[in-house]
């Protein structure tokens, strides 16, 4: 016999630059917090930020460290320094770049159609999930742009994170549209970019909870 539970949109708030920008997340409810390392970046950080951070981060909230096309070493090497409980890849990394460094991982794709989408579960058998941004040449996330969420295929055989361009006027359509296992949100929660805005976390997970405890 299968148990059915009550399905819960999942929250990454991503960009984190502060310790108490952490602190305010897992306050509110987050799921995860994401530590960008890519410098062209304005929210990235140092390994050394990073492990400031991931210190004041509790248990059963994922650190998630966002890479963009870098090397073995520079991934290798914020893992040695900081706590990272799991991998998000936004460049050109194939499966075998992804998952040599013994964590998981979820790979970021960059929405155009629905066949990319269907292609790239079968590309990346192993990760855990599939981050979707918004497509928009030279740049490879943190657009703060929606995309065309239709073009999201209803069956995929991995769990969706919807990314880009979220906040609280428009996360409840994306609920109830795209149905995804999470949401990944960074600039609709900042007050500028990599501070985050306590105000605007809290509003953004209260519309959550409540399109996921009224889905109709």
């Amino acid at each position: 016999m299968s148990i059915q539970f009550p399905h819960r949109t999942r929250i990454k708030m991503c960009g984190i630059t502060r310790p108490e920008d952490a602190i305010h997340a897992v306050a509110a409810g987050a799921d995860a917090i994401g530590l960008v390392f890519y410098p062209p970046s304005p929210r990235a950080i140092s390994a050394e930020q990073a492990a400031e951070i991931a210190a004041v981060v509790p248990a059963f909230v994922t650190v998630t460290a966002l890479f963009v096309n870098a090397s073995s070493e520079e991934v290798q090497s914020v893992l040695d320094r900081a706590r990272i409980d799991l991998l998000q890849f936004h460049g050109d990394e194939n499966d075998d770049f992804c998952r040599q460094f013994n964590r998981p991982y979820i790979k970021a794709i960059r929405v155009r159609q629905a066949s990319d989408l269907v292609a790239s579960c079968l590309r990346f058998p192993s990760a855990l999930a599939l981050l979707l941004d918004s497509y928009k040449p030279g740049v490879p996330g943190g657009t703060g742009e929606t995309f065309d969420w239709s073009l999201i295929p209803a069956q995929l055989t991995k769990p969706i994170i919807l990314a880009g361009g979220l906040e609280t006027d428009n996360v409840a359509h994306a609920i109830q549209q795209v149905k995804p296992y999470a949401l990944d949100v960074s600039g609709g929660i900042e007050a500028a970019k990599g501070i985050k805005d306590p105000v605007k976390i809290a509003a953004f997970m209260n519309e959550v909870y409540r399109v996921d405890h009224n889905p109709n």
